[in-house]
């Protein structure tokens, strides 16, 4: 015989209604209450079943997730680490999406906390714009796995770059790859954004020699930084020519210009040669990356040579440099310094510095490159002098190994003026 109890309520001794219907909505609980199933009962046509309850009100600072809960996360100001719950059981589920479609320029690290994700035991990076996950917890071993968008990759983890060339150091999490001579950048692996798959690259050119006879400083080679705005690359490789420096004058006879350097579709150009006196005729400095400067004591004038290295203007900033460079006298002997990527030559005086280069960090330790090599001082003086912290040298002296600076004047003949440095090619990405 079957029983039936009819009720529309069943309430607490308190008074309270802890099962209650009312058009046809039946309410279980009271509140404050929490019901739960017993041991070994299960339950079928209600509950969660890998879907969340969506929080509507945005986050905007990091937090720790709640399972069953789906969050608006909102990195408009800044990146945000998601928490995952500690210690889930399986079928634990948590949601994220992207609020204001900024996850591309602020990501949101879901922090394991414990748990993997993937199958790993490593931090996962939300990095597409717009996107939306959900993670439902499943066992100790592949731990938290992507459901809804079906592909794992929605939850990527960090890959790097892996190459080979040139002499390789070091910089905490960073590869460095300096090329002294010509060879090749072989990129056997690339990355993805999460690790890396851009480099860093900085190239200078070969410096122009210094004249001979009152001559003028030689010009810096030409320098092009790209660390501010990192260059793709892709698994193949990249032929990388470093220039030699131009050789200083000898016998009255102008400074020769440096070699160009190259590399990822970029060409610094070699410095300009310092401007000498053989034939008791205008003998100015020579374009070049920076120009060379001008021979003194010669007239009408003493031209400097003018620096052609493009300014190519890119993602942050300009990052090709060169300039002119110095001006000669007349009817004194002084000459002009050359230029430097970081200024102009000096104009003839009593004291013909040469010109300033640029300053890198890119090997992990502060260097200068491509400065001026200095230019000669007339009667003053036997020699001219280098710029203070350039590369470049003077009075005849070379300009620095592998820094592209110019070479320095040299007064008197028979002598030479000094050889320009030999350029370099310096690589840096990060491979951990």
């Amino acid at each position: 015989m079957t029983s039936t109890i009819k009720v529309n309520n069943i309430q607490n001794q308190c008074g309270a209604n802890i099962i209650n219907e009312n058009s046809n909505t039946i309410t279980i609980g009271a509140s404050g209450d929490t019901v739960t199933l017993a041991s070994g009962a299960s339950q079928t046509g209600f509950g969660r079943t890998g879907t969340v309850d969506w929080d509507t009100t945005a986050k905007t600072a990091s937090f720790t997730a709640v399972s069953g809960n789906g969050y608006f996360v909102n990195t408009t100001s800044g990146a945000i680490t998601v928490t995952l719950p500690a210690s889930p059981d399986a079928g634990a589920v948590i949601a994220v999406k992207d609020y204001a479609n900024t996850f591309d320029t602020n990501n949101v690290t879901l922090a394991r906390n414990g748990s993997n994700i993937g199958g790993e035991a490593i931090d996962a990076t939300l990095l597409v714009e717009g996107l939306a996950v959900t993670l439902v917890y499943v066992d100790a071993t592949k731990g938290w796995l992507v459901t809804d968008s079906g592909l794992q990759d929605d939850a990527p983890q960090p890959t790097f770059i892996t190459a080979t060339g040139g002499t390789i150091t070091e910089d905490g999490d960073f590869k460095v790859h300096t090329f002294t001579g010509p060879g090749t950048f072989c990129v056997s692996a690339v990355g993805n954004p999460v690790g890396s798959n851009t480099i860093q690259t900085l190239l200078v050119a070969g410096g122009g020699g210094g004249g001979d006879d009152y001559g003028g400083g030689g010009g810096a080679g030409g320098y092009i930084d790209k660390t501010p705005s990192p260059t793709p690359v892709t698994a193949q490789g990249y032929p990388i020519a470093v220039g030699g420096g131009g050789a200083g004058g000898t016998g009255g006879a102008k400074g020769a210009n440096g070699v160009n350097s190259t590399g990822f579709s970029l060409t610094t150009i070699g410095g300009g040669g310092g401007g000498g006196g053989s034939g008791g005729e205008n003998n100015p400095g020579t374009p070049g990356g920076s120009g060379g400067g001008a021979r003194g004591n010669r007239t009408p004038t003493c031209i400097q040579g003018s620096g052609t290295q493009p300014s190519q203007p890119g993602d942050s900033g300009t990052f090709g440099f060169g300039n002119d460079g110095g001006t000669g006298a007349t009817p004194s002997a002084f000459s002009g310094s050359g230029g430097g990527a970081g200024a102009a030559g000096t104009p003839a005086s009593g004291s013909p510095t040469g010109a300033v280069g640029k300053t890198s960090d890119i090997t992990g330790s502060s260097v200068s490159y491509a400065g001026g090599g200095g230019g000669t001082e007339g009667a003053a003086s036997p020699c001219g002098t280098g710029g203070a912290g350039s590369p470049g040298g003077g009075g005849g002296s070379n300009g620095t190994t592998n820094r592209g600076g110019g070479g320095g004047g040299d007064k008197d003949t028979p002598g030479n003026g000094g050889n320009g440095g030999s350029g370099v090619v310096i690589i840096r990405y990060k491979f951990q």
